[in-house]
């Protein structure tokens, strides 16, 4: 299984270098747009260009007589553009609006030829030769680059270098990846495995099978703040008010991250405490159209969400998942029950038609949504305790009773 980890580490560029970089990124991003005019179709997506070599043999000569790149860092500018337009492309099936991609915000892809390193500095390639810029490195120890970057358990992969124009700071994002074949890490005894499943929603940001809930009231109290804000220093329309939008930008964007790496922390925790092997989440193709009410920020969160538990999850043992969401919310989660229909959900509750069993509906969401991906398995999958005795009738981990948000309360039965 791949395991993927990325290392930021704030760099001491020397003053007299700067320039090289500055001038390196403005080369490298008019490639990456070069490349993607050239990708790009407006008439049928079939016709866009989505073969790096394809675009590779087209662009290469040219771009690297036309700038003063090395030729690493034109080749990952190139394969910048095609995976940018192959995700666009991927949209325009689905029917979704898109348009030719755009780069302007400053970064450049180093690979492990464009970037070399030591164990205190990193040597990177410019349009003016290499230029060796120092770590500066919390004092905590292990960092995440000794973690990572320094083992010889992960192997270094094409990483990015970023400016923050409101600090005056360069920032390299490190990627690193491994190869976990230890069998006792990530189980693959799939006929004794016990899913989580987990509900994203707005009210409750997610939901998990075992009835633990995650508010998303603080998550939203702060995306308002952050807004009002924002609303207000564009009235201003100054040059400082200006600054001042860019720099409230990276903390709402840095303050967002640390929240969801939180809940995905803690996600995975839940898994591990209740001894599961797989975390369960809905698909989230098209979630904007299940959920009319939920904000870019709620959309954003989620997929997020999804992504830190996918990479945070296989160095504890555990794997995420995605299932297709249909009925999840409409249907009863009882193992006796499972009826479905549109009438058994009121808002935040959930009363089945049939047997009449109440309970939180985004409860009820997630203990479906774990039960889905149990159930699509050939294979039984090991029941899961009940309220801390018996065994449920489920291949979900289940805490039974009744949940409003707030407070769990068993019943007989459930």
């Amino acid at each position: 299984m791949e395991v993927r980890r990325t290392a930021p580490v704030k760099l001491i560029v020397p003053d007299e270098r700067r320039d090289d970089l500055h001038e390196s990124a403005r080369q490298f991003l008019h490639c990456a747009n070069r490349s993607a005019e050239f990708c790009w179709d407006d008439t049928d997506y079939t016709n866009c260009v989505t073969a790096n070599t394809t675009a590779r043999d087209a662009l290469y000569a040219e771009l690297r007589e036309g700038t003063d790149l090395t030729a690493n860092l034109v080749q990952e500018a190139i394969r910048r553009a095609v995976q940018a337009t192959k995700g666009c492309v991927e949209r325009w099936k689905q029917g979704k609006r898109v348009s030719q991609p755009e780069f302007t915000s400053w970064s450049m892809v180093y690979d492990k030829r464009s970037a070399t390193f030591y164990r205190d500095r990193v040597s990177l390639s410019t349009v003016n030769g290499r230029v060796e810029c120092d770590f500066e490195l919390p004092a905590d120890s292990p960092t995440p680059y000794e973690r990572y970057v320094l083992s010889e358990d992960y192997e270094f992969r094409a990483s990015t270098l970023q400016y923050d124009k409101a600090t005056d700071e360069f920032y390299f994002h490190i990627t690193t990846r491994k190869y976990d074949s230890d069998e006792s890490e990530v189980s693959e005894d799939t006929e004794h495995q016990t899913v989580l499943g987990i509900d994203l929603g707005v009210n409750s940001l997610a939901v998990a099978s075992t009835g633990t809930f995650w508010q998303g009231d603080e998550y939203d109290h702060w995306c308002r703040e952050f807004e009002k804000r924002r609303g207000e220093m564009q009235q201003r329309g100054t040059q400082a008010a200006h600054n001042a939008l860019l720099r409230l930008g990276k903390r709402e964007e840095a303050w967002r991250k640390q929240y969801i790496h939180t809940v995905a922390n803690e996600i995975v925790t839940e898994a591990v405490e209740n001894r599961c092997d797989v975390i369960a989440f809905e698909d989230l193709t098209d979630i904007r159209e299940r959920l009319p009410q939920a904000k870019w920020h709620h959309v954003w969160a989620f997929r997020r969400l999804f992504e830190y538990v996918e990479y945070k999850a296989p160095e504890r043992g555990v794997t995420a998942k995605q299932v297709a969401p249909n009925h999840t919310s409409q249907r009863c989660s009882r193992a006796d029950c499972g009826f479905t229909h549109e009438a058994n959900r009121d808002g935040e509750q959930f009363h089945c038609q049939k047997c009449g069993y109440e309970v939180n509906a985004d409860y009820n969401t997630a203990k479906n949504i774990g039960l889905r991906y149990a159930r699509k398995r050939k294979h039984r999958l090991r029941s899961s305790p009940k309220s801390g005795s018996g065994d449920a009738p489920v291949d979900v981990r289940i805490n039974g009773g009744t949940l409003n948000g707030k407070s769990h309360q068993p019943i007989a039965g459930d």
